[in-house]
């Protein structure tokens, strides 16, 4: 069965053009208008995935993000108003997968749904299935081809899919410094813009994740003026 795929928005425009072109494209598509509608929908047919505008009337993007998060909901790919750069930052500490800004590129909204659902293992692997190859983060085991993060007794670890994505970076570049181009090229496959926070903001969430301390990292280390370093020891 095809993945759903909820589009939340208050533009109709926007909100209809969504559903026909992600929908033309092999994704279960349906649509809310406001939060509402949106609770109505995933209680009828949960889905995979929620484009979520942020700034809409009523109760906003963030509102519902949080209420979703809090129920180990969907993933959510964020819609953003041009430079609402606060709104981003939120919603990414909140746990949001991915961001995009409006107006939005719908090929590149493709490319990010998809990549957030390989994410779950529900999209088709890019590669045939590689030998199991686990990595120490600190207190915590990173297995690449479950793609999941466990602690020492083996629970399994919440992670979005940009969280995983950096691990995985780090792992395969073990001892060496990547700069925040390195970065974003890597893991998100995102051209570099020299205000985004959003990788600060994420390394900060892996490491409450991974470090004994996280005030004092010594997994992930920041190598000023330069970047981030995966030194396991």
């Amino acid at each position: 069965m095809s993945d759903h795929v909820i589009v939340c928005d208050d533009e109709t425009d926007v909100r209809e053009m969504l559903v026909e072109y992600l929908g033309g494209r092999g994704l279960r598509v349906s649509a809310a208008g406001n939060a509402e509608q949106l609770r109505a929908v995933m209680a009828e047919d949960p889905p995979d995935l929620v484009v979520l505008d942020i700034n809409m009337p009523g109760e906003d993007g963030l509102s519902v993000l949080r209420s979703m998060q809090a129920d180990e909901g969907p993933f959510v790919i964020m819609l953003t108003a041009a430079g609402e750069v606060v709104d981003r930052v939120v919603g990414l500490e909140m746990g949001a997968d991915d961001y995009l800004g409006k107006p939005v590129d719908l090929r590149e909204l493709h490319s990010r749904i998809k990549a957030v659902l390989r994410r779950r293992g529900s999209a088709a692997p890019e590669a045939p299935p590689q030998e199991r190859s686990r990595h120490r983060f600190g207190r915590t085991w990173l297995d690449i081809d479950a793609a999941k993060l466990t602690d020492e007794d083996g629970t399994e670890i919440p992670l979005t899919s940009m969280e995983f994505n950096l691990l995985k970076l780090f792992a395969r570049n073990r001892g060496r410094v990547l700069n925040r181009d390195q970065i974003l090229e890597g893991a998100h496959d995102r051209s570099w813009d020299p205000f985004d926070r959003s990788i600060d903001i994420r390394i900060s969430r892996i490491r409450k994740k991974i470090e004994v301390n996280p005030q004092f990292p010594e997994v992930i280390r920041t190598v000023r003026g330069v970047g981030y370093i995966y030194d396991p020891g």
